[in-house]
């Protein structure tokens, strides 16, 4: 039993209280659900001559302007063989165009919906139609709290951020690279990474992509720990992939691509665009470019593996054009993701984008207004993995601690916002105003008495008294409220059990694999 629960056999209310806190409104932190069913609309921000010129659009860019493919002659072949005109630019470079209607003739075997499995299968993910899926934030070199400041990422801040997103209830996936283990070698920091997602958590996980023989390092660790059969026929992990906008792949992705396909593994398939930099400043064409990149990324998968897993995504960021930064957070970027949302449906698709994004350097008001605004797009959009859900601070270049758990908290709101609003005679409590009559509070009322512990979302970090009792407590604001709580959720941390079998042999695996190439840095 967790600690978060035990807390109850002491008694008192503020056990009680603090043991829903943690796990949700009447919930188990190990049976919660694992993935979030959508019972709300999407919202359609295009009307369908608006969809179809983007699509149009799409479509010139990959028949006319065309994706450059750099150092990787098999996916060549492959595209060749497919169809595609392809012109050869010396130096390992290549340009492909693709006739209308040929990428999305690939992309048909694609699967619309499909299951990562976790090692603990009561954890495992659905991927695709009305699934939702909340992953910490990817890639930052650098961490930062408010006890020590920014400094760059270790492997124990690493490991620190997978115990965390354990230990929510409000996170389904335990994500990739949550920051750079920068204290250890370029070329095998990825074993104790995939390492760690096993050990420390029991969730679905992505392996690395930065190099084709590390991403066949994280199937490997992924086959002893499931079996080489069950790996051959169900995705049990994923790498998330970047185009190098604007319209190149490069030979390290595309052959990452092709080796989780090839072993039937899913893939993520996302453009980052900076608006003015590598795409449009204009969303329309952005969300145009976003789409044809990722497509064709997407049909690598599909012509190494056929039916391999992949999911559609858009990265689409403003910029402060005076200096040069990107701006995360803003409107415009909103309202991209609100139509590539639209257009990943018709392709029929999984979707990725957006997530609690934010150029904030402290987990402060700027930091949530912006979180909000980027991760309400994805949710009405339609987004079924949300990578960049918890931890997103300083533009990607900081995973903040206390950033963390104040996204998961606002992770766990969105929980109850996506469940929408039930109407049955329970829910209309007619009888609840019955009970008592007009002029008479409703608080000992039976429907009250029923439904006060579940009714409304308990945030584990609001502060909802009175200022006389918050000022007389210390007027601790909400980053200090985020600070102790993220101690306590590591003071508090279990591991999952691992099979001691399986921990042996994947141990054994990494020393094999570090001891037979030297350390490089860069």
């Amino acid at each position: 039993m967790s600690r978060v629960l035990s807390g109850r056999s002491r008694g008192g209310r503020r056990s009680e209280r603090e043991a829903r806190r943690a796990t949700g409104p009447g919930q188990n932190p190990h049976l919660e659900a694992p993935f979030i069913r959508r019972a709300i609309p999407t919202y359609d921000i295009l009307d369908e001559e608006s969809l179809a010129r983007i699509e149009a659009t799409a479509e010139r860019i990959m028949a006319e302007i065309g994706i450059e493919l750099r150092d990787d002659s098999e996916t060549v072949r492959l595209f060749r063989t497919a169809g595609a005109a392809v012109t050869d630019l010396g130096a390992g470079r290549w340009r492909l165009r693709f006739e209308p209607g040929m990428i999305r003739e690939i992309l048909k075997t694609a699967p619309r919906v499909f299951t990562q499995h976790a090692r603990n299968p009561a954890r495992s993910v659905e991927i695709g139609g009305d699934a939702v899926v909340f992953a910490p934030a990817y890639g930052s070199p650098f961490v930062m709290d408010l006890d020590r400041g920014r400094r760059y990422g270790t492997i124990e801040d690493f490991r620190n951020f997978i115990k965390l997103g354990q230990s929510s209830a409000w996170l389904h996936h335990s994500g990739g690279t949550i920051c750079e283990p920068t204290d250890i070698a370029v070329n095998k920091r990825h074993l104790d990474m995939v390492y760690s997602h096993i050990r420390y958590s029991d969730r679905a996980f992505l392996g690395s992509v930065t190099h084709p023989d590390r991403a066949a390092d994280s199937i490997e660790m992924a086959r002893i720990v499931f079996g080489a059969d069950f790996v051959e026929d169900n995705c049990v992990i994923m790498g998330n992939f970047n185009t190098t906008s604007p319209l190149v792949i490069d030979g390290i992705t595309a052959r990452g691509i092709r080796t989780y396909a090839e072993a039937g593994q899913g893939s993520i398939h996302l453009p980052f665009l900076l608006g003015g930099a590598v795409s449009p400043l204009t969303i329309a064409g952005s969300v145009a470019q976003c789409l044809a990149e990722s497509m064709v990324s997407c049909a690598i998968a599909q012509l190494a593996r056929p039916g391999a897993p992949v999911v559609l995504a858009s990265f689409i960021s403003s910029m402060a054009l005076r200096s040069g930064s990107p701006t995360f957070g803003t409107a415009e970027p909103a309202l991209g993701s609100l139509a590539f949302g639209q257009l990943a449906r018709r392709l029929g698709l999984p979707l990725r984008c957006a997530g609690n994004f934010t150029t904030s350097k402290l987990p402060d008001a700027q930091a949530m207004q912006q979180a909000m605004m980027s991760m309400l797009s994805a949710i009405h959009s339609g987004a079924n993995y949300l990578l960049h859900s918890a931890g997103f601070l300083d533009g990607l270049l900081s995973m903040s601690y206390e950033k963390f758990v104040l996204d998961c908290d606002v992770c766990g709101a969105l929980h109850a916002y996506l469940k929408g609003i039930e109407v049955n005679d329970d829910t209309l409590a007619f009888d609840a105003l019955a009970e008592n009559g007009p002029g008479q509070h409703l608080f000992s009322a039976a429907h009250t008495m029923k439904h006060y512990q579940s009714a409304y979302y308990d945030s584990a970090l609001d502060d909802n008294r009175p200022w006389e009792t918050w000022s007389e407590d210390g007027e601790t604001d909400m980053a200090r409220r985020a600070n102790a709580r993220w101690k306590k959720l590591l003071a508090d941390y279990e591991a999952p059990p691992l099979d001691p079998a399986i921990d042996a042999e994947l141990r054994e695996f990494i020393a094999r694999r570090k001891a037979s190439m030297p350390d490089l840095w860069h």
